[in-house]
């Protein structure tokens, strides 16, 4: 960065500058000055020559610790002890001279007592500020006459804002004494050198800088000061007793009583409590935004560094990490703590290795951490001795923490909800910062009361929402890969603004004659509510598939559960039945939106024409089905509106984009479900779940079907035996013809003892397995009976049972239907 010189003032401008700085602190001249890495003055502003009696041109260049020169004591009024000055007094124990060589880590204040020419000596008060970017700016240290301040010179606005701990705090513009190379440097660097200032600010500041050719002055409004210290007020009788009631009501969260008549002196005593009501307030604010554990964490961690201190560690029971319920009974020493977040003001890695995020450990019973854990009470260590270092350390294996904590001083403070303490924070401060306090402690206890409770509520919400996801997950089904003629993936992807449980669904369900059954359904609404009645119509569709109900009579008996279960939830549901032997699909709708076809010939993809229905539970609407022809390799596509709609949008362009990312080749079922998923949850602004299903209909061709007709004659037994057998060799599928042959006889048998009259039906598919059916016009299914030694009956679906992959009965239009599957042998 190149160095230049200040430019001159316009006229008038100087008297404005005045004014703005006389402002700032109440008709009180407050001097800027900044200093760089080297310790040296890079700014000195009017303010800061009429206060300090140094002219700019002799001020720039030179050591700051040279021209704040401090000299003399600071008597105590209250007891005429003096207090010999270590570069100034200080209520923090951080004096003025040593925070100028540029090494302040963070915000400090006090007051001093300097040397000034031609004035013998000014008690002043300062702020200084590290400043963080990479230039070689480093501190910011502001100045105001002490003794102007006490006699309350100028307006009674600034005693007012005396005793909040605010000013208005002069903002210099760094281009005063900087040449840049043109506004969109000046403007980039400008918020580096004061955080507070917007990028809209130092635009129009670098902006207005280079095209008039002179600098600029803003302030901003309100901004507190960071730290407010013990400046040597005089000390009255009554001043514990009033620290006391102030202490109070920080913890109790009353307002401050005002100060009386007899208690002059101590505004800035009490300015200092006010002060640390308005930072739990503010912390308050600040955390809790979300129902998000892992991001409220993280709030309350950065609520208080580096303002009231600077390394917070926050540690929280297992329970509430891993989202389960209530932990219940005091910590023990086998109680395991996670390091959940760390925070801190040191060099950038410094605590990473030694004292990692994630990490989980118990205290022993002689730390201050297992004191506060089972107390539930802060516990404060005014400074962490070598001895208590090295115990603490001792936790640690093959890490040493000692660097770290010794010589700091700690305040630990537990965070409870409901009198159960669910973790607890280490706070930490720098040995050149002040020792924590009784007041401190006040505070510390009351922010982690608030942070508890905040910390509990995001602990229920995440418990809450992992049971209503584990009652998802456990309704969801787990589909095959393929089933009979056909090939299925699906995805489902919870909510992201509205809560992640919701109704969407899909299933499948193998029915009679190789024919498949996918369901796509959505029930309106969100939560345990929501999940819970998609549990029950889901069970109903599988119940009334298994019963090979046509589609739409299927919607129709659904329609009328969900009247009966009442009238609060709705619900849209799209039933289609493939059957890959007739190469079609059976669709009905009750309000879906349409399924995609993909054709297989061409990679043209469409939208199918259904008629529409009403949702589930409207009752009284009729619904209407249809036949549609596919070809092997065509891919239906089903999917629920959480995947093409969104807030603003016409939900035409997301079945417009569906459409076409269906039609997009994929190497496999997943990849072409990810496609899909890819192009239409980029769009943003999704908040519902999302079910999707895409089946690819590959057909079982007339070579691999084999049917017969069999007469009501028990002969015909032997004659369905026999066709199996020879159609299995004729397969190459000899190894099946006994245990086939076997099971045909004795289903065969049952069918023809109970037909009333019609022709039993006798087909063998080859799939993936090979399926045998039996059909007869009997309406009572078999069931499965304990044979005793001497029973004719009864063996036959036992030995069914023992043979066959799976065997399974369901009623038809004409009666009833009993097949077994059997694996294939591998070839």
């Amino acid at each position: 960065m190149d160095r230049g010189t200040e430019r001159d003032v316009p006229p008038g401008r100087g008297a404005a500058n005045r004014a703005v700085e006389e402002v700032a602190a109440g008709r009180v001249p407050l001097a800027v000055v900044v200093v760089d890495d080297d310790g040296l003055v890079s700014h000195w502003s009017s303010g800061a020559r009429r206060l300090l009696g140094r002219a700019k041109e002799e001020a720039i260049g030179r050591p700051a610790a040279d021209l704040l020169p401090v000299s003399g004591v600071l008597p105590d009024e209250a007891d005429g002890v003096p207090h010999r000055l270590h570069g100034g007094y200080d209520g923090l124990g951080l004096g003025l001279e040593p925070s100028l060589g540029g090494r302040l880590s963070y915000p400090a204040a006090g007051r001093a007592r300097l040397a000034v020419p031609e004035r013998d000596r000014v008690d002043l008060l300062w702020w200084a500020y590290p400043l963080v970017g990479p230039g070689r700016e480093r501190l910011l240290v502001l100045a105001a006459d002490a003794e102007a301040l006490r006699r309350g010179d100028g307006h009674e606005e600034a005693d007012r804002e005396g005793e909040t701990g605010a000013f208005e705090r002069v903002a210099p513009a760094f281009a005063l004494h900087t040449d840049f190379r043109g506004a969109e440097e000046l403007a980039r660097r400008l918020p580096e050198i004061l955080p507070s200032m917007s990028v809209g600010e130092s635009a129009r500041i670098a902006a207005q800088v280079l095209e008039l050719g002179y600098p600029v002055m803003e302030f901003s409004r309100n901004d507190r000061v960071p730290v407010t210290p013990d400046w040597g007020v005089p000390r009255r009788a009554g001043r514990r007793a009033r620290r006391e009631r102030a202490a109070r009501a920080v913890a109790q969260g009353l307002p401050l009583p005002e100060p009386g008549a007899d208690e002059e002196g101590e505004d800035l005593e009490y300015a200092a409590v006010r002060e640390r009501l308005e930072f739990l307030n503010e912390v308050s604010g600040r955390i809790g935004t979300s129902l998000d554990l892992a991001r409220t964490i993280v709030e309350v961690s950065r609520a208080v560094v580096p303002r009231f201190t600077d390394v917070a560690g926050t540690y929280l029971r297992e329970q509430v990490v891993a989202g389960e319920g209530f932990p219940e009974g005091v910590p023990d020493t086998r109680t395991m703590w996670h390091r959940v977040a760390l925070e801190h003001t040191d060099e950038p890695g410094r605590w990473d290795d030694v004292v990692p995020v994630g990490e989980a450990m118990p205290f022993p019973a002689h730390t201050p951490f297992f004191q506060c854990m089972t107390s539930g009470e802060p516990v404060l260590v005014p400074r962490i001795s070598e001895e208590m270092g090295h115990a603490i350390a001792s936790q640690f294996e093959k890490r040493d923490i000692r660097p770290l904590i010794t010589h700091r001083s700690m305040l630990v403070v537990p965070l409870k909800a409901r009198d159960v303490v669910l973790g607890f924070m280490i706070l930490l401060r720098h040995p050149e910062r002040a020792e924590f306090n009784d007041m401190d402690r006040v505070t510390g206890a009351e922010l982690a009361a608030r942070a508890g409770l905040v910390l509990d509520n995001a602990r229920m919400y995440t418990y809450q929402e992992s049971v209503a996801e584990a009652l998802q997950d456990s309704m969801l089904p787990s589909i095959p890969a393929r089933m009979a003629g056909c090939d299925i993936a699906t995805r489902y992807l919870p909510g992201t603004l509205l809560g992640r449980v919701g109704g969407d669904w899909f299933d499948s369900v193998k029915l009679p004659g190789a024919r498949t059954a996918l369901v796509v359904g959505d029930v309106m609404g969100h939560g345990l509510n929501s999940a819970a009645m998609m549990g029950q119509l889901r069970t109903a569709v599988q119940t009334m598939a298994a019963l090979d109900l046509p589609p739409a009579q299927l919607l129709r008996n659904l329609d009328d559960l969900a009247q009966r279960l009442g009238d609060t939830y709705l619900a849209t549901c799209l039933y289609a039945v493939y059957d890959p032997i007739a190469g079609e699909v059976h669709l009905a709708n009750a309000g879906h939106i349409p399924p995609v076809l993909v054709h297989a010939g061409d990679g043209r993809s469409e939208l199918l024409d259904l008629p529409t229905g009403a949702p589930i539970g409207v009752g009284g609407v009729p619904f209407e089905a249809v036949r549609v022809p596919v070809r092997p390799g065509d891919r239906l596509v089903m999917c629920t509106d959480g995947l093409v709609e969104v807030r603003g949008e016409d939900i035409g362009v997301g079945l417009a984009t569906l459409c076409a990312s269906a039609a997009h080749p994929a190497a496999s079922m997943d990849d072409a479900c990810d496609t899909i998923i890819r192009a239409l949850n980029t769009r943003g602004g999704r908040k519902d779940d999302v079910a999707l299903l895409m089946a690819r209909l590959n057909g079982i061709g007339p070579d691999d079907v084999a049917e017969w007709r069999l007469a009501r004659d028990p002969a015909e037994v032997g004659r369905a035996r026999a066709v199996v057998r020879e159609r299995l060799h004729e397969w190459g599928l000899a190894r099946l013809a006994d245990p086939a042959g076997l099971m045909v006889s004795e289903l065969a048998t049952n069918a023809v003892r109970h037909s009333h009259g019609r022709p039993v039906a006798l087909r063998l598919v080859r799939g993936d397995t090979l399926l045998c059916e039996v059909d007869d016009d009997d309406h009572d299914l078999p069931t499965l009976l304990s044979a005793g030694p001497a029973d004719e009956s009864g063996r036959g679906l036992r030995v069914v049972r023992t043979l066959a992959r799976e065997w399974g009965t369901s009623r038809t239009n004409t009666g009833k239907t009993v097949w077994f599957e059997l694996t294939l042998p591998r070839r």
